[in-house]
């Protein structure tokens, strides 16, 4: 059946709301008093025993308790090794990218998010001196072919996002890793391994788990779905030893040491809080998701209306495949003529959504 070839819906129902209720808070208990939530520690050091020997928890910019109780769960529930907690989704783009050194090439998707765009523009092409290619990671023979051109062993990094931010378009995950791998192989002992990045924010480990199909790193912003209230910024790196990198995880541990970008205690709280009604969110959002996008999708006042599991959508074979669920948000393109001007809309995936013209907000008022 279907659900063979896909390790989202493998993961049963009730495995995962397990893990997004209980993952990582044992870790970090309470061991004073014992509580079951994990405390927000504010503090910015540590007693240690002696001078000179470092306990498990010495200053809070390299380790604190809820931090490391938010990033165990978040691992767990990605199901990678190690979590890297930032202070925003940005930060953790920052981070995941730092591991490019200037020189390298970087493959980005086309349709990536906005905000990641510009930081690859602005930051890593202008000041970091990194050459950074926008391509179609949808075609299916793209990657392959720049990876075995001239500088393409310069290539250090793919940079993928399914879906991707705002047009929901899908990339076959499976297809990239076994490419990325095939990349490797062929590389010589003692190159710089290429490294598969994919941005789970849309989707997040409740529709799909990119490190099963070897992807080396996920980046999220958890100011989306895993807080899920509108009340917290941050985001996250998820990373593996066991794909293209051994030491992949010791490096992003010192480097997100080094650079300092963490998620603030309460922060952290806040995320591991709304972690725990991730499944149940993520369920009934997606239902109506769907409701929503099949009844707009014969409105004659819409251009285009974009959701996975859409007939018309290109990746609707691929959504149900690689995902449990279509996901939570649906991209609609107006016509002109409703309002007489260019109509943008935002949603930001949590429990509140924006719209910058009376136009939208009267169509979805009408519904």
């Amino acid at each position: 059946s279907p659900d063979d070839t896909n390790p989202a819906k493998r993961l049963r129902s009730m495995e995962m709301e397990t893990l997004c209720i209980h993952a990582g808070q044992q870790v970090a208990a309470d061991r004073s008093f014992g509580a079951i939530m994990p405390p927000i520690y504010m503090a910015t050091s540590f007693i240690q025993e002696n001078l000179g020997e470092g306990g498990e928890f010495c200053y809070s910019r390299v380790q604190n308790p809820t931090r490391h109780a938010y990033e165990t769960a978040m691992a767990e529930l990605e199901g990678g090794e190690y979590c890297a907690a930032t202070a925003s989704g940005l930060a953790a783009v920052k981070l995941a990218l730092d591991l490019v050194a200037p020189g390298e090439r970087l493959l980005v998707h086309d349709n990536v998010y906005g905000g990641t765009r510009r930081l690859l523009d602005t930051v890593c092409k202008a000041r970091h001196g990194i050459q950074v290619d926008y391509v179609d990671l949808g075609q299916p023979n793209v990657l392959e072919a720049v990876c075995s051109s001239v500088n393409g062993d310069k290539v250090r990094m793919v940079w993928a996002e399914s879906p991707t931010n705002p047009l929901l378009q899908l990339l076959d995950l499976r297809h990239l890793g076994t490419v990325v791998r095939k990349v490797n192989l062929a590389r010589p002992t003692g190159a710089n391994k290429l490294l598969l990045v994919v941005d789970n924010t849309f989707a997040t480990a409740f529709n799909q788990r990119p490190l099963e199909y070897g992807v080396d790193l996920v980046v999220l912003s958890s100011s989306k779905f895993i807080g899920g209230h509108s009340d917290m910024i941050g985001g996250a790196v998820v990373v593996t030893s066991k794909g293209n990198q051994p030491d992949l995880v010791e490096q992003v541990k010192q480097i997100h040491k080094a650079v300092g970008a963490i998620a603030s205690p309460f922060d952290c709280y806040m995320a591991l809080r709304g972690m725990k009604t991730l499944a149940v969110r993520m369920e009934r959002q997606s239902e109506t998701a769907l409701k929503i996008a099949k009844a707009l999708a014969g409105e004659p006042n819409l251009l285009e209306v974009h959701y996975p599991l859409l007939q018309n959508h290109k990746g609707h074979e691929l959504c149900a495949k690689q995902m449990r669920t279509g996901g939570c948000v649906i991209c609609i393109r107006l016509k002109e003529d409703v309002s007489g001007t260019v109509t943008q809309s935002e949603n930001r995936g949590d429990n509140g959504t924006t719209a910058s013209s009376q136009a939208v907000r009267r169509f979805i008022g009408a519904l």
